[in-house]
């Protein structure tokens, strides 16, 4: 926490921080470190932030105790993120979590009434057990809990990781996807995210708006830059101001704006693309144009249409 404190107040500083309008403490198990550690990220953080902004937290269900959440939430914390994956024993058996669904459904209820107003759950779909019957449990179960965003993700099996060669795990069911967003009723707002409220963090993505990344292997993107400390933890601690920097040059910084529009309600200007590819997409039926801006009707198709569009 000191090394991840010394980072933040050289980046803050270097990188002429006034103000913050979210924050988001993830990667991974935020859940099985004391609140009290916290307190100086916390207390810097807390200087800088605007008066409605989001604060983020994600947690595991079986460490996400209630005297965590009311530690979390006392600092400071707006909305927690719980990586349930799965209502299904066999499902989480499948994915290697460590938690139950009955942990799952009792951390959400905790974190509600602790008083945390936004709360949001992860689910996996795409796995070798799933099928319409079992996506409309996970859905059901879901929205049963005092939840106001799911994030469902489909299944990709990760380099480097547990995952990488289980190919037992995955299912190749691009339906799944098309399955899952007419069974949640929340506003898909991105191609992964379905909310009554919309993350301020998740948008800021979309929207490729400038932030820091604090901590060993976090990305940040500033002043056209992307920056990454080290991703060795032994490395980072030695030295956190160290980073890798990749410079994003004019086109690259116009493919990442109509890719991130076209996977969200963000959009993209169209002064970034061909307006006679615009018209065709137009024409077909898969994208919106208005207020000088082209809208994609289908996020599952944000791949193609931006290949479509960008000229190689």
């Amino acid at each position: 926490m000191q090394t991840a404190l010394r980072q933040l107040e050289h980046d803050l500083n270097t990188f002429n921080v006034k103000k913050l309008q979210s924050v988001y403490i993830g990667g991974g198990t935020p859940s099985t470190i004391k609140p009290q550690l916290y307190e100086p990220l916390f207390e810097k953080i807390l200087s800088l932030i605007e008066i409605d902004a989001e604060i983020t937290v994600e947690a595991n269900p079986n460490s996400a105790t209630l005297s965590w959440l009311k530690g979390m939430k006392s600092l400071g914390a707006t909305r927690i993120s719980f990586g349930a994956q799965s209502f299904d024993d066999k499902k989480l058996k499948l994915l290697g979590r460590a938690h139950s669904p009955q942990e799952a459904i009792a951390a959400v209820e905790r974190a509600f009434k602790v008083g945390f107003e936004h709360i949001s759950i992860d689910l996996i779909y795409e796995t070798t057990l799933d099928s319409k019957t079992l996506l409309e449990h996970e859905i059901t179960q879901a929205l049963k809990l005092p939840i106001d965003h799911i994030s469902a993700y489909a299944l990709i099996l990760e380099p480097n990781t547990p995952f990488e060669n289980k190919t037992d795990v995955k299912a190749k069911d691009e339906n799944q996807g098309y399955f899952i967003k007419e069974l949640i009723p929340f506003e898909q707002y991105e191609v992964s995210n379905y909310g009554k409220y919309r993350s301020k963090h998740n948008l800021g993505y979309w929207q490729l708006k400038e932030y820091i990344g604090i901590g060993c292997g976090a990305v940040g993107f500033v002043q056209n830059r992307r920056y990454y400390p080290k991703t060795d933890l032994a490395s980072y601690i030695k030295n956190p101001l160290t980073y890798n920097i990749e410079h994003l040059s004019k086109e690259d910084i116009r493919f990442e704006k109509i890719f991130l529009g076209l996977r969200s309600i963000v959009g993209v200007h169209l002064t970034l693309v061909d307006k006679e590819k615009v018209a065709i997409l137009e024409n077909e039926g898969k994208v919106e144009v208005k207020n000088s801006k082209m809208y994609n009707k289908n996020f599952f198709l944000s791949d193609e249409i931006a290949l479509f569009l960008h000229d190689f």
